[in-house]
């Protein structure tokens, strides 16, 4: 798919490194705060803003992988056999800060999915959320905390999240939905 980039490799390492620094300032430190990628790319997001936060402030932050897929209000529409991934979260959920990190947040129903898989893994003090692109149009009344780059969009439009973990490189290109 070809489209116009909005955001580098350069520019996707500045937003996670400055989410990376939000995080420890709203939650006045990292005591007890816990990173939640949603599979897919949402996972490797986590783990470069663990990453950074481990370069700035020496900690080592814990990341879980959390795969919403049962969860989802559409699964009647994704196929008779939808993909179900691992759910990997080495820590105790309840009493602290989970920061959900995903790649694009858009209606807000992959939140709500991973708000309702959340809350049958523990009940945490506090639920964030980090996103790399908010691009509009809300289904839900949910909203970002921590936000890479807000990127205004027609509902004609799709935003593409590339990581080289998951992709040929890092890249969020903007392009007509076809």
């Amino acid at each position: 798919m070809s489209g116009k980039q909005i955001l580098g490799a350069d520019d996707i390492r500045r937003a996670l490194v400055r989410i990376a620094h939000e995080i420890d300032e709203r939650n006045g430190g990292l005591q007890g705060v816990i990173l939640v990628g949603i599979r897919r790319r949402g996972v490797p997001l986590a783990e470069r803003i663990a990453a950074a936060i481990a370069d700035f402030e020496g900690v080592q932050v814990p990341v879980g992988q959390l795969d919403i897929t049962l969860y989802r209000d559409d699964l009647s529409t994704r196929g008779p056999a939808p993909l179900v991934r691992k759910t990997t979260i080495d820590a105790d959920l309840t009493g602290k800060v989970v920061v959900l990190v995903d790649d694009v947040l858009y209606t807000g129903r992959t939140v709500r999915a991973a708000l309702d898989a959340l809350a049958d893994l523990g009940r945490p003090a506090r639920i964030q959320l980090a996103v790399l692109i908010d691009r509009g149009h809300r289904e839900l009344p949910i909203r970002a905390d921590f936000v890479g780059k807000n990127v205004p969009t027609s509902s004609s439009e799709r935003v593409e999240v590339r990581l080289k973990e998951t992709d040929s490189g890092d890249e969020v290109v903007i392009s007509r939905s076809e």
